[in-house]
């Protein structure tokens, strides 16, 4: 059970994660984690470099570490780098120094101090301690590309009917996700592009000044 578009309440409960970025501009923020991959990301940053698109790429570091010459292209690119742990770990399931150690590896992998806690589950201790060096950015639209049971349409719809501006969208890079997202992308790219969007990636310095507007609100 997971929920498309994350609603507000549950962004206010949380208000030092960044859920999404508050702006009235046509602007969407696509993410995609799980990779690099030689598989995926390559295609995906084909598809992004047809529309000028920037896109944030939330790192697993077991992918960096296998796949360097991948990293380097998303890098190359333009695009952002954070961090997804060293190797997706579930933050609910780890023991919290474990987890904290996978955490520090990854970030030293992706040179990132953006994170993203892989399934979006940590809980409040490691919250705590994680906020004194990570900016944690969640989202406010999943596609669901990951999940199986989508068909790659409803994929789409997920995002097309979800999203607005400021939207942090989330894909996934994998090859569990590949089939879906080979027809969501391209199509969502399209659609939000005609509606006079860009697509613009995630910097440390927005995520802090986004948790200053969240603090003062």
């Amino acid at each position: 059970m997971y929920l498309i578009k994350t609603p507000q309440f549950i962004q206010n409960l949380f208000p030092h994660f960044t859920w999404r970025i508050p702006t009235e501009e046509k602007q969407l923020f696509l993410t995609f984690d799980d990779g690099p991959i030689p598989e995926v990301t390559p295609w995906v940053l084909e598809q992004l470099k047809q529309y000028n698109a920037k896109a944030t790429f939330f790192c697993v570091g077991d992918n960096i570490n296998k796949h360097p010459e991948v990293f380097k292209q998303v890098v190359d690119s333009g695009h952002v780098v954070g961090n997804h742990t060293m190797n997706h770990l579930n933050g609910w399931s780890t023991e919290n120094i474990s987890y904290f150690h996978n955490i520090r590896q990854g970030a030293s992998q992706s040179k990132s101090v953006l994170f993203r806690p892989p399934y979006g589950r940590i809980t409040p201790k490691q919250t705590q301690f994680l906020l004194r060096h990570y900016r944690i950015v969640m989202w406010d639209v999943l596609s669901g590309d990951f999940d199986a049971n989508n068909t790659p349409d409803q994929v789409l719809r997920n995002v097309v009917q979800n999203a607005g501006p400021g939207s942090i969208v989330v894909f996934h890079d994998s090859i569990k996700s590949k089939e879906r997202l080979e027809y969501a992308l391209p199509r969502v790219l399209a659609y939000f592009a005609a509606e006079g969007y860009s697509f613009d990636a995630l910097h440390p310095q927005e995520i802090f000044e986004t948790e200053l507007i969240h603090q003062r609100a």
